[in-house]
């Protein structure tokens, strides 16, 4: 793995890793493995699938479009307009809700985003609040729609009730 990370490293600087990088990659790899002896690696990805599919969910209840995959922690929010990419990156700094804005050239033209970086150190409050504010300023400037169930999302919603969290054994 650090042989992969070293590769993609230099083709992308052309210089080493540093040492301190990649005891952080080594320390994050082994907690993720459960290979320092705690759980805390299996909780934290556990935790990160629950906060991402919630908050995921949420914006999608409350009419905004949301791109991407269900698994992923990033979080796309279609916005279109680069006029209201600024907007939104201004109000929802107002709220203290941290957002990163992409339009174009990284997008189409039309095709601006807001993105969502969700971690596993989120509260159900933190992330309730990010879905308040993402609600006000959607509301001000039209890109929520009126929704209608998704079947798909109920065959998740089901799954997920059934999924033991990995740190709780019988």
């Amino acid at each position: 793995m650090i042989s992969s990370v070293r590769e993609a490293k230099l083709k992308s600087t052309e210089r080493g890793m540093s040492p301190p990088v990649a005891q952080q990659i080594l320390s994050s790899m082994k907690i993720i493995m459960g290979e320092d002896g705690t759980d805390m690696g299996a909780k934290r990805i556990f935790q990160l699938k629950h906060n991402a599919l919630y908050f995921r969910r949420k914006l999608k209840e409350a009419g905004f479009i949301v791109y991407g995959s269900d698994d992923s922690p990033v979080v796309p929010v279609a916005l279109y307009m680069p006029t209201k990419l600024a907007f939104t990156h201004r109000e929802m700094k107002k709220r203290g809700v941290a957002t990163v804005v992409v339009g174009f050239p990284a997008t189409g033209l039309a095709e601006g985003r807001a993105r969502f970086c969700i971690s596993a150190a989120h509260t159900k409050e933190m992330l309730d609040h990010a879905i308040e504010a993402m609600c006000e300023v959607g509301a001000m400037i039209s890109v929520r729609y009126p929704t209608l169930p998704d079947p798909v999302q109920e065959i998740q919603d089901e799954e997920l009730s059934g999924e033991k969290n990995p740190t709780e054994f019988d």
